[in-house]
């Protein structure tokens, strides 16, 4: 009988061997044959089951994985020609993982010895357990270019599309890629200037037309200014960042904390869990854990990367890239609480009552690891019944605990009453192609409910901490509105048959009283869409001014510190105040709080109008091949040019131009909201129900023209000169009376 390899043996043979770890590469690597083979598969299952190994296919690896982003180094190609790669952080006590190198046509020749940060992409290959694909060599950072590609004899130029600058890049022949005359192409600057003194660059993707909607985005960034590449001395620092360990920070690996994020998600910063509370003088109260990524252990007051994340204030998302506010060796990896790996946090621990009040909290810095990445949509079919093979596991321990403190604080919320507006958010979907493949509305689950509320107590924590410690601090500010705007929102709820309370300080709770008013009824998005213009726009401030929406009186953003500057400055606030490192808040970038609220302030309204203009090209552009068809929507807005009408199917907002509708004079009431004809005596107001057709769709500028046909499903009236082409002379005296006589018609209403 020939002997079986110790358990040992056989992960010291895996571990020297991990090309050749199947069943029967170890029975030949022992010399085991025949019937002793049933004795080798006894001892792999049992290594199996006691989690060494894990199957897949018919080789054993072993179960632990890598982040999705990781740095790699590069190893000698192979007899075959194919480039594997060794991660350099590996945490696992199991076989070291193998990496295949994936290159694409535009990536730069890579060479033994080089490091590179790669998004992986997890496979059950014989010979290796992951694929990778660059995202760039350590190292090295190449100025890149967004412009139209001018064909030479030569190969050609790049015209740059950002107004700032002027100078064109020579590209030869041999880094053209095929490019096209007239394409937007993206490049890399690859050497320096040529023998006619302009640098040379190789094109490293083909955009196509920059009409076309995968240009769309990019045109909007440098358009509004929006910094998309980092200098040199950013990424040098990120790169030589290292993985923190457990020194002077407080070990919360065992706790099981899970991620739950969208499904498409790149980075995790906020992790959460939730345990019956042990303590006797709390019945049916709760333990809430969250914690943050430990953005501030890596960005550190004044260093380049912290300049530069201070001038770009915030991410910004797009359909089809982010401009993140940190490079991707921190915001897609070291900064990022992927599953299995240990990570720096600062985490707050929340006590909550039964009715989901919060009677305590303490805030650590620590070192987790997440339990599970898991996304909304799956933890809401765990809880509904239906588990998948990563939550069924994590049901009753960690799951069904979160949903029961959510229950909880959902009771606190109640009796709070924050501004409850029911407006679906809008989502591209973008097919391979870069083009809108459906807009569609994204699901409100209880999962995305949850996290809301998890991170608002963060929050909430955050601030009261820093304000019991006489700490400066950013808040969120967001006021009430303005008198104006408020009665501008009782006139509009009057006309539609609604009341809002009046003589009285103003509560969301009045407004909560509106909204369930309208609630059901065809007026219940007017009012929903009133009430949110009647808001003032959030902000950041060192002085507390409270949260109006939220009906809050101290709130600070804590919980996104690898997309929001804020979060970064009320970690440092909350590291100086418990006095946990050198890392913390300094004297200068206190005296600078009012520059930074407004600095970042700022930032995140540029990211707001960039979104919204990629948002507008890409409905353009989706709705281009469909001119001439009709639509249903509502009137959302009018001005003194015309009406505007947000579409049902995709929510996209287009122009009725008031040339379009007759020949009459409108006469445009700001207070009233309406236009109002002169001879027909025709009143287009907001919240009217509407069907029209798409005159014009500009992807360009993400304009659409549409033509009024029907108003609250009633035929246009046909007045003196009615229909379409130029208005005649102004009759500004009978559009005045007209426009009296509906002021005192609705002053009788009320």
């Amino acid at each position: 009988m020939t002997r079986i390899p110790s358990k040992q043996e056989i992960l010291d043979w895996i571990s020297a061997h991990p090309t050749q770890s199947s069943k029967r590469d170890i029975a030949k690597a022992f010399g085991i044959k025949g019937a002793d083979r049933i004795d080798l598969k006894r001892v792999l299952k049992e290594l199996e089951a006691e989690g060494h190994l894990e199957k897949r296919k018919k080789t054993y690896r072993d179960p632990e994985g890598l982040p999705p982003v990781t740095v790699l180094q590069v190893k000698a190609p192979n007899a075959d020609g194919d480039l594997f790669a060794r991660p350099l952080e590996w945490h696992g006590e199991g076989v070291e993982p193998i990496v295949l190198v994936m290159p694409r046509a535009s990536d730069p020749a890579l060479g033994e010895g080089d490091r590179i940060l790669a998004r992986l992409t997890q496979v059950h290959e014989e010979d290796h357990n992951y694929e990778a694909r660059l995202i760039r060599r350590i190292g090295t950072n190449p100025k890149r270019v967004l412009g139209v590609f001018r064909k030479g004899a030569e190969g050609g130029r790049i015209v740059p599309i950002d107004k700032g600058t002027s100078t064109e890049w020579m590209v030869p022949e041999d880094a053209r890629h095929g490019a096209k005359d007239g394409e937007l192409v993206e490049a890399e600057q690859s050497g320096p200037k040529g023998r006619m003194g302009l640098p040379r660059a190789r094109i490293v993707e083909r955009l196509g037309d920059p009409s076309a909607p995968r240009a769309v985005s990019l045109i909007a960034i440098h358009q509004h200014g929006i910094p998309d590449d980092f200098p040199d001395d950013v990424i040098a620092e990120a790169d030589a960042c290292k993985p923190v360990g457990l020194n002077g920070r407080e070990d919360l690996r065992d706790l099981p904390l899970i991620t739950i994020d969208p499904a498409d998600a790149r980075d995790r910063d906020d992790a959460c869990l939730a345990l019956p509370d042990d303590d006797p003088k709390n019945p049916g109260g709760f333990i809430i854990w969250v914690a943050i990524a430990d953005v501030a252990a890596f960005v550190r007051p004044g260093n380049a990367l912290d300049r530069e994340a201070r001038n770009r204030g915030n991410s910004s998302y797009f359909p089809d890239r982010v401009v993140p506010m940190l490079p991707d060796r921190l915001s897609g990896d070291l900064c990022s609480l992927h599953e299995n790996v240990p990570r720096a946090c600062v985490a707050v621990r929340m006590q909550i009552d039964a009715q989901g009040h919060k009677i305590g909290h303490r805030f650590v810095r620590g070192l987790m690891r997440s339990a599970a990445a898991l996304h909304y949509a799956e933890v809401q079919e765990a809880i509904d019944g239906n588990p998948n093979e990563r939550t069924e596991a994590l049901l009753e321990p960690v799951l069904k605990p979160l949903y029961a403190a959510y229950c909880a604080l959902h009771n606190a919320r109640e009796l709070r009453q924050p501004l409850d507006l029911d407006l679906p958010e809008r989502r591209i979907v973008l097919g391979d192609d870069g083009k809108v493949a459906s807009v569609n509305f994204r699901d409100r689950l209880d999962a995305h409910r949850l996290i809301e509320e998890f991170m608002i107590l963060a929050n909430v924590s955050a601030a009261e901490t820093l304000i019991a410690k006489r700490s400066p601090l950013l808040f969120r500010v967001h006021e009430e509105p303005s008198p104006e705007k408020l009665e501008a929102l009782r006139e509009t709820a009057q006309a539609a048959g609604y009341t809002l309370a009046k003589g009285q300080v103003l509560q969301t709770r009045h407004l909560n009283a509106l909204l369930e008013q309208a609630a059901g009824s065809d007026d219940a998005e007017l009012i929903n869409l009133s009430t949110l213009r009647s808001m003032t726009q959030a902000y950041y401030s060192p002085e507390n001014f409270g949260h109006f929406g939220l009906a809050l009186a101290h709130y600070a953003h804590f919980t996104s510190p690898i997309r929001r500057y804020a979060d970064l400055i009320v970690h440092r606030a909350l590291i100086a105040a418990h006095g946990w490192g050198k890392d913390g808040l300094q004297p200068d970038e206190i005296e600078r709080l009012d520059q930074t609220a407004e600095h970042i302030s700022e930032t995140e309204r540029r990211s707001m109008m960039a979104e919204r203009d990629t948002t507008d090209r890409y409905l353009a552009a989706y709705l281009s091949e469909r001119v001439g068809n009709e639509f249903t929507g509502r009137i959302s807005g009018i001005a003194r040019f015309g009406a505007f009408v947000k579409l049902d199917e995709t929510a996209a907002d287009g122009l009725i131009p008031i040339r379009t509708l007759g020949r009459e004079y409108f006469h445009f009431d700001s207070e009233a909201g309406t236009l109002m004809g002169s001879d027909t005596g025709l009143t287009i107001g907001i919240g009217q129900r509407v069907t029209v057709r798409l005159v014009e769709a500009a992807p360009m500028t993400g304009g659409l023209e549409l033509e009024l046909l029907s108003l609250e499903d009633k035929a246009l009236p046909r007045g003196p000169g009615a229909g379409r082409g130029r208005s005649p002379k102004r009759k500004p005296v009978r559009a005045r009376k007209k426009a009296d006589k509906v002021k005192r018609k609705l002053r009788r209403q009320r």
